[in-house]
């Protein structure tokens, strides 16, 4: 189901005029499953090959589900210090994120062809009721931006491919070769440049970092606890995940549109 759970009671007084959403696990599922990418890679490189021991896997676990959100470089920025902890070689965060990327792009890229060749609809890869949430959102005048951890030319064409990227006013993935936080510099934009109050902003998202910074700045948070192999339905460990981190709101997917569109936009 997609109703949603009101956690803090609190709601915009006057709606919103702008909202940021994350993209991977929120509206698209072309890189689920990317945590099983991601650990191995991790207990491989920390151990030089080896068998971890359960202290090993459960601090990379742990790691994974607090960094969940975030640029992938800092991820492998972790990964990198933790080889060195373990004696191995020092080498960059960029050399982590390029084997990281290959791996997982073999998996996406099958994802992808999919869609690209009409063998899979693009429903099957987003998020129940998203687009008609986007859709809703922007007849109702909301300013629509897209801020992501994964690389920005890859945001864009998935969102492209899954027909999403033209209800967005910007789109913003992680810059080429630079670790910086996208997340951070949409919502810098927004309060600094273009003086939005941040009673005017909703942030949505699976991950709690962008959650975190959505409250920690004034805005509404959506916490979007998705099912990514069902579309739809509340995962439990996301819901968790995202009531910690502060959010107004949990949903499991976006098909409760008008009790979504009355909390927001009355």
């Amino acid at each position: 189901m997609g109703a949603l759970e009101f956690v803090t009671g609190r709601r915009p007084a006057n709606g919103i005029a702008a909202a940021v959403f994350d993209f991977d696990g929120t509206i698209s599922t072309l890189r689920c499953g990317w945590e099983t990418v991601m650990r191995p890679l991790m207990l491989e490189m920390i151990t030089g090959g080896g068998e971890p021991d359960e202290a090993l896997v459960k601090e990379v676990d742990d790691y994974i589900d607090a960094s969940t959100g975030i640029q992938t470089v800092y991820q492998m920025q972790w990964l990198a210090d933790r080889v060195v902890l373990a004696g191995g070689e020092r080498r960059d965060a960029w050399f982590y994120k390029d084997e990281y990327n290959r791996r997982l792009m073999e998996k996406v890229a099958e994802k992808k062809r999919a869609v690209e060749t009409g063998a899979a609809p693009k429903d099957d890869y987003r998020i129940a009721g998203a687009v008609a949430f986007l859709d809703a959102l922007r007849a109702a005048g909301v300013r629509l931006y897209l801020a992501s951890g994964t690389d920005h030319r890859d945001v864009v064409k998935e969102a492209a491919l899954l027909g999403v990227a033209d209800r967005f006013d910007v789109i913003a993935g992680a810059p080429e070769r630079m670790a910086a936080c996208s997340k951070e510099a949409v919502l810098k934009m927004l309060f600094e440049e273009q003086a939005l109050p941040a009673d005017r902003l909703l942030v949505v998202g699976d991950g709690k970092v962008e959650i975190a910074l959505g409250r920690a700045a004034g805005a509404y948070t959506l916490g979007a606890a998705t099912d990514e192999a069902a579309l739809h339905g509340v995962n439990e460990i996301k819901r968790r995940r995202l009531l910690a981190a502060g959010a107004d709101a949990i949903c499991g997917d976006f098909s409760a549109l008008d009790e979504l569109l009355s909390w927001l936009t009355r």
